[in-house]
Order: structure tokens, then C-alpha cells, then sequence
């Protein structure tokens, strides 16, 4: 979200997103140091510590300023949104987090040398533990300040293709890092699913940022993994890519769509209530199947005007219901 107070953004999500939708925990890259999405999960970590370089975040051995602005901006957004439901009449029952999973933070943490931590099979290892265990404890954090008993956690790979691919650079830039095997990237995320619902998250979703090339392999990563759904952008949708979606609802998982991008104008309901149930029909998905759907938008709003997002917010719930009709008619 757009702003350095967490207060208006956090009033603007509960009220635009309140019951039957899903309300998320607000982040605020613009403050800066630590509230960046990589800076924030890495606060998290479980013994392991970072600071800022001109290279990028790095670990350390021990917590210094930027660690501590990191972990101080997550505790004032907890400290906030408390605030904000308990002044609330009826605050619902469930509550979204985001937070980068552990190969995508690994392509984004450096070593002491300056290495991405990605390129050390030992590094990856101790992060995915670290990040694993102090997601716990973040988890169980956000249940005990919101009181909510419903959480939702998304867990995002925006990194995920070039790491599978081998393409992203080394420190030097003349050569790329090899490609994770995928095994072990199940296992890392296997990891965090176990770790996640062990602290009391009632639905943990991945969103792997994949193209369309190898979009239905990373499905299928993804049911090993164990998660309960996963969450993909519809311009990464081709054919395949809409049948390994819908082999997922069919198996029980939940499909989390990308619809809305802030950045453009809106479409309309009618014309984004058709960009999901053309597809859905065609694929021989029933209406009824529609519950297994959340729409978000494609990206976050963190560049986006505040009556942009407004009216982003606004069409998504819009077509929600719009579904939701078609559902109860089925």
C-alpha cells in the first residue's frame, strides 16, 4: 500500500475488504529500510540477521539498525491493525499475511562475500529453517494481536522462475547461479506449509511467480508441497496453464487469480466477470466450483493513487459478488 502511516491504509483495507472478503495485513515499502517486502520477511528470520549494502540486503551476525527498523516497522503494522479491529463493531473472522518464501528470499540475501545466499546449497538450507521458524512465530504473532481465529498466509516466489531456470546473475554479473532442483525446492516449501499450520494458519497458499512454460510443473510442486491452494496472475495463464488450474480446483485446492492491474483502467465488472467465467466454462468447470476462486489484483498498490486503489478495491469486491450470484444460481 501507498504511504508511510499504516493507520489510513489499514481503515482503507478493512473497510473495503471486510466480511465475506479477505482483509490483509498492510505493508508500506515507502517508509523505506525494512518495510520492502524482502527486508520485511527477513526481519522475520529465526537467528539470523541482516543489514543493508549497496549490494542489497546481506546477512550478519548479529542485529544492527536495519534489522531492528525492519522487525520495529512489522511490530507498529501489528500494533495498528490491533487498533483498528478492536475499535471495530463487527470485525470478521479471518485475516491474509504475505511473505517471501525462502527461494526467493535466498536469490535476494547476500553473503558476507557478497554472494547471493542462493548460490550456497548450505545457505539455502539454514534459511529455509530460519525463515520456516520464524514465520511460525510471526504467525502466531498476527493471531494473537488480531484475535482473529481464520488466518490466511500467501507465501510468494516472485523469484521462482529464474531460480528454476538458473538465471539469475552472480555478484560479478558474467556469469548466472545454477537452477535449484525442484525437489528441493518442495522441500523448503514443505517446510514452511508444516511450520505455518503448525502456529495456527488455517489456509497457506504459494504463489509462484512462473511463466506459462512451466506453470503446470510448478502446480504440481506445489500440491507436493502440501499447501492448500496457489495463487497465479491470469496473464500467466495460457490453455495449459487453465487446464493444471483446473485439475487443482477438482482436486480440492483453492485457485487464487490475479485479475486487476492498478496500474491500468479498470475494465468493468461485466468485462472481469467474463475474463474468469469464460475460461472456467470452457474448461468444464461448473458454476459451483466457483467457491474454490479468490480474485486479488495482479500486483500490489504501492505506486497507485489512493482513489485508484479505491476503485480497484471496489471492482474486485464488485465482481466477487457478481460470481457469488452466479454461484447461488447454479
Amino acid at each position: 500500500m501507498p504511504g508511510l502511516d499504516p493507520l489510513e491504509p489499514v481503515r482503507i483495507v478493512r473497510g473495503e475488504l471486510g466480511e465475506p472478503n479477505l482483509p490483509h495485513l498492510v505493508e508500506l515499502p515507502g517508509r523505506g529500510v525494512g518495510s520492502d517486502a524482502v527486508g520485511r520477511t527477513a526481519g522475520m528470520l529465526e537467528d539470523l540477521y541482516v543489514d543493508v549494502q549497496p549490494f542489497g540486503w546481506r546477512l550478519v551476525d548479529r542485529p544492527g539498525l536495519d534489522h531492528r527498523r525492519a522487525v520495529s516497522a512489522l511490530s507498529t503494522d501489528l500494533g495498528v491493525q490491533a487498533d483498528v479491529i478492536g475499535a471495530e463493531e463487527r470485525p470478521g473472522n479471518a485475516l491474509k499475511i504475505q511473505l517471501r518464501g525462502p527461494l526467493s528470499l535466498a536469490a535476494n540475501l547476500h553473503l558476507h562475500n557478497g554472494e547471493r545466499a542462493l548460490s550456497d546449497h548450505g545457505a539455502r538450507r539454514d534459511l529455509a529453517l530460519s525463515l520456516a521458524s520464524g514465520a511460525a512465530r510471526h504467525v502466531a504473532d498476527v493471531l494473537r494481536t488480531s484475535g482473529r481465529p481464520y488466518l490466511t498466509v500467501v507465501v510468494e516466489e516472485p523469484e521462482l522462475a529464474d531460480v528454476l531456470a538458473g538465471t539469475i546473475p552472480t555478484a560479478s554479473g558474467y556469469r548466472s547461479l545454477r537452477s535449484v532442483p525442484r525437489p528441493e525446492a518442495v522441500r523448503a516449501w514443505s517446510g514452511m506449509v508444516e511450520a505455518l499450520r503448525g502456529a495456527g494458519a488455517t489456509t497457506v497458499v504459494l504463489a509462484p511467480g512462473a511463466g506459462p512454460e512451466v506453470l503446470p510443473e510448478v502446480c504440481d510442486d506445489v500440491v507436493s508441497a502440501g499447501a492448500d491452494g496457489v495463487c497465479l496472475p491470469v496473464t500467466a495463464l495460457d490453455t495449459r496453464g487453465w487446464e493444471r488450474s483446473a485439475a487443482l480446483v477438482e482436486d480440492g485446492l483453492e485457485l487464487w487469480l490475479g485479475l486487476l492491474d492498478p496500474g491500468r483502467t479498470p475494465p468493468g465488472v461485466l468485462k472481469a466477470v467474463e475474463r474468469v467465467l469464460r475460461p472456467w466454462r470452457q474448461l468444464g468447470l461448473g458454476d459451483k466450483s466457483l467457491g474454490a476462486l479468490t480474485l486479488l489484483p495482479v500486483t500490489g498498490f504501492a505506486d497507485t493513487p489512493p482513489e485508484a486503489l479505491r476503485n480497484v478495491l471496489t471492482l474486485l469486491s464488485q465482481t466477487v459478488d457478481a460470481l457469488n450470484q452466479v454461484l447461488a444460481e447454479a
